[in-house]
C-alpha cells in the first residue's frame, strides 16, 4: 500500500468535555481513519461516566472495541455489530441494573474510513452512519463529495427554532429547553428503530449504513470531519468545500479549529443557526503520498 501522511484533531466546545472521537490505526493490509460524532444528551443527568458524560464513554469504548476486532478477514458491517455488542455489555455493566430511559442512551454519527491496498491499487471504503461528512480532493484538484448526505431532522430543527423566536423565545438556553420533549422523542425512535441510521446502543435491527469505494492515486486528500467540524461550511459560510480542503491542506486541521472557535466568539449570533451555539469539532485529513507524517 502506498505511503500517506496523517493529521486529526478533536476538540469539544467545552473545555470540560468533547463527545466527539477520533482514531487512525492501521496493520500492514490496511489504515482505518475512524470519526465519531457523539450525539449530545437529552437527559437530565448522566447515569454511567458523570465526570466525562455517558456519550464520551460511548464513543471512545466503540472505538477502541472497534480497533480490537478490525481486520481485513471482517467486514466493516460485522465489525461494527460485534464492537457495538461489546459496548452494550459494557454499559450494562456499568450502569448497574439501574433503570436508563430509552432518550438517555447515548447515541452517534461515524464515518469509518477503510484504506487498503493490492496489486499497486489503493482504495478506500467509506462506512457511515448518521451526518459525519467526508470530502475528497484528487490530485488534479477536484473536490468530490462521495457520501452526500442530508440529515431531515435539521430541517425540523430550523423550523422549530424559527418559530420559537417568532414566539419571542430568544435565549438559545430557554429555547433548547423548550425543544426538549421534541428532541427527547425524536431520540427514542432512533433508539427503537428496526433499521437503524445512526449508531446506538441497542440496535434492533441491522445498521442501515450508507457505504461506498473509491480508488486513490498519489496526492489525493481526503477529509473526515463531524458536522460541527463542516459549520466552517455550513451554515456559516466561511468556506466553500473545495476552499475548505485548500485551507486544511495548507494549515491542517488545527488551525481551522482555531478559526472556527474564533468566529463563533465573535460572530454573537451562531445559536440562532443550530440548536447549540458551538459545538464539538473534529476531522481528520488523510493524504496519500510518498512520506508518513502522524499529529
Amino acid at each position: 500500500m502506498m505511503a500517506m501522511k496523517v493529521q486529526y484533531l478533536s476538540d469539544g466546545a467545552n473545555s470540560n468535555r468533547n463527545d466527539d472521537h477520533i482514531a487512525v490505526f492501521s496493520c500492514p493490509e490496511m489504515t482505518d481513519l475512524l470519526v465519531i460524532d457523539g450525539g449530545t444528551s437529552v437527559a437530565a443527568r448522566d447515569y454511567i461516566d458523570p465526570v466525562h458524560s455517558d456519550v464520551a464513554w460511548f464513543v471512545k469504548t466503540f472505538a477502541a472495541e472497534i480497533e480490537r476486532v478490525a481486520s481485513p478477514e471482517r467486514s466493516q458491517q460485522d465489525s461494527v455489530h460485534a464492537a457495538i455488542g461489546a459496548v452494550q455489555s459494557a454499559y450494562k455493566h456499568m450502569a448497574d441494573g439501574a433503570p436508563v430511559p430509552v432518550h438517555a442512551r447515548p447515541i452517534a454519527a461515524i464515518t469509518w474510513v477503510r484504506i487498503s491496498g493490492r496489486d499497486g491499487q489503493t482504495k478506500a471504503t467509506l462506512y457511515s452512519l448518521g451526518d459525519c461528512k467526508t470530502l475528497l480532493r484528487t490530485a488534479n484538484g477536484d473536490v468530490i463529495d462521495p457520501d452526500p448526505y442530508f440529515n431531515p431532522q435539521e430541517t425540523v430543527l430550523q423550523a422549530e427554532i424559527a418559530r420559537l423566536r417568532a414566539a419571542g423565545v430568544i435565549d438559545a438556553d430557554e429555547r433548547r429547553e423548550r425543544m426538549l420533549p421534541m428532541l427527547r422523542a425524536r431520540r427514542e425512535s432512533q433508539h427503537r428503530s428496526p433499521a437503524p441510521t445512526v449508531l446506538c446502543l441497542q440496535p434492533q435491527g441491522p445498521f442501515q449504513a450508507r457505504t461506498c469505494t473509491l480508488e486513490l492515486a498519489t496526492g489525493d486528500g481526503l477529509l473526515v470531519m463531524t458536522d460541527g467540524f463542516y459549520r466552517l461550511v455550513d451554515p456559516y459560510g466561511l468556506y466553500t468545500d473545495a476552499g475548505l480542503l485548500a485551507r486544511c491542506e495548507e494549515r491542517g486541521p488545527a488551525a481551522l479549529i482555531d478559526e472556527l472557535r474564533a468566529f463563533e466568539r465573535s460572530a454573537g449570533d451562531t445559536a440562532n443557526r443550530a440548536v447549540k451555539a458551538a459545538d464539538d469539532a473534529s476531522a481528520v485529513y488523510w493524504v496519500a503520498g510518498e512520506s508518513v507524517r502522524q499529529n
